[in-house]
């Protein structure tokens, strides 16, 4: 604190582990580091943790606060942040950098973070759109100033989220702009490594979700790639969700959501080329892959499976491009509800489902199309239209009262 008081930018380096009963802010060009990250904690056992200012690096370091609490976060009203950098972190608590009115720039470096536990959930500034609000993240990155000429240029490499079966409360990592209009976010690249997450809603609720992974809107992304599972286990938890725009995204690792409506990757922005490997989803209503505005040029999976009632393997509701699916589309269940653009709605559970506005240019599927349930569909053109659709394997269903193929104009 004698340091800081000096307000002289200057590197502070930690060797051993320190409680602070309330948050500190770094005045700007000050950078901290820790000497030893598996042996420096810093811990905020009262209050938020660490405010940056302008010019502000944290790196090798242990943070903890209580969950529920930020461990880093941006100071309001400052211009100009410069450029922030966090690097090789294992953190209890949220990152969040958030820009409000009054602060018009910010350059964000992050690697190697690790964000072990975090409830987001009560934070007051959520996206808003399609009758739902998002929840923020672990990793919040938010620039929530309206001022068109403001944005927040990020590059995020090596993020992961919570631990397998003990996910972080909420979304896992977050980014957004003010809106469709208003403050924008450059997304430079976001690589992650696994992460898991629960948004905690009761069964019902139908104008809240959390994702894995959002990339809301405000937002321009070139790549986003992930190297380790991304499981979702709570209602209405998507696993891959975006408003904005992303130029390649790809998943090298499975793809699985555990909740009810828990979709593994739902598109309402603009994607040029997105590959996945397998999705499996496990809940009442949540279906593999739904397009629901925007559009996608290319999209491949490996294979897609849903176990619930009303899971719908693959949706579309808009015009997309080319889709390939190298295996088999597979579904379980019967009817069910679903939670479709903030509202409860009932399905079946059909492989494919293309709605009245749905438009694919191609649908390669490689593998087999497999209905189990009663009462469904294996390819249900319901209104919409596949212009040239190939299948190498079978299209079979199991269920009583089911059929291959449904035709509606």
């Amino acid at each position: 604190m004698k340091a800081i008081s000096e307000n002289i930018p200057q590197v502070l380096e930690i060797e051993t582990s320190i409680l602070s009963p309330h948050s500190i802010t770094l005045p700007e060009g000050y950078k901290l580091k820790g000497k030893n990250s598996d042996s420096c904690m810093v811990s905020f056992n009262n209050s938020d943790g660490f405010g940056m200012t302008r010019n502000n690096t944290i790196s090798n370091l242990t943070m903890m606060t209580k969950q529920t609490n930020r461990a880093i976060y941006t100071v309001c009203g400052i211009s100009d942040m410069g450029n922030i950098h966090l690097e090789n972190l294992n953190i209890t608590g949220q990152v969040s950098i958030i820009s409000r009115p009054g602060t018009d720039k910010i350059n964000l470096i992050a690697d190697k973070i690790h964000i072990t536990s975090c409830d987001s959930r009560h934070y007051s500034e959520q996206p808003q759109k399609y009758g739902v609000n998002v929840y923020q993240g672990a990793l919040t990155v938010y620039n929530f100033n309206s001022n068109k000429e403001s944005k927040i240029d990020c590059r995020l490499t090596n993020i992961r989220i919570g631990l397998k079966n003990s996910p972080v409360i909420g979304s896992g990592i977050f980014v957004s702009g003010f809106g469709d209009e208003g403050g924008k976010v450059n997304l430079e690249t976001l690589t992650t490594g696994a992460v898991y997450s629960n948004g905690m809603l009761p069964y019902g609720t139908a104008d809240i979700i959390t994702a894995a992974v959002f990339i809301v809107y405000g937002v321009k992304a070139k790549t986003v790639e992930h190297h380790g599972e991304l499981v979702t286990y709570g209602v209405n938890d998507m696993v891959l969700d975006t408003w904005g725009e992303v130029e390649k995204w790809v998943s090298n690792e499975q793809i699985v959501s555990y909740g009810p409506s828990g979709i593994g990757f739902v598109n309402f922005g603009t994607v040029k080329d997105f590959t996945a490997q397998d999705i499996t989803t496990y809940g009442l209503g949540a279906r593999g892959f739904n397009q629901y505005d925007g559009t996608v040029e290319n999209i491949k999976f490996k294979s897609i499976t849903t176990h619930g009632d009303g899971s719908i393997g693959i949706q579309v509701s808009k015009p997309i491009g080319n889709m390939t699916v190298e295996e088999n589309v597979t579904t379980y269940g019967s009817m069910g509800n679903s939670l479709v653009k903030g509202v409860i709605t009932e399905l079946a559970a059909n492989a494919i489902s293309i709605k009245s506005g749905g438009k694919v240019e191609s649908l390669t599927i490689h593998g087999d199309i497999v209905t189990y349930g009663e009462n469904v569909t294996n390819y249900a053109l319901e209104g919409g239209e596949v212009a040239n659709f190939k299948i190498d394997g079978k299209m079979t269903v199991h269920g009583e009262n089911s059929q291959p193929k449904l035709m509606v104009e």
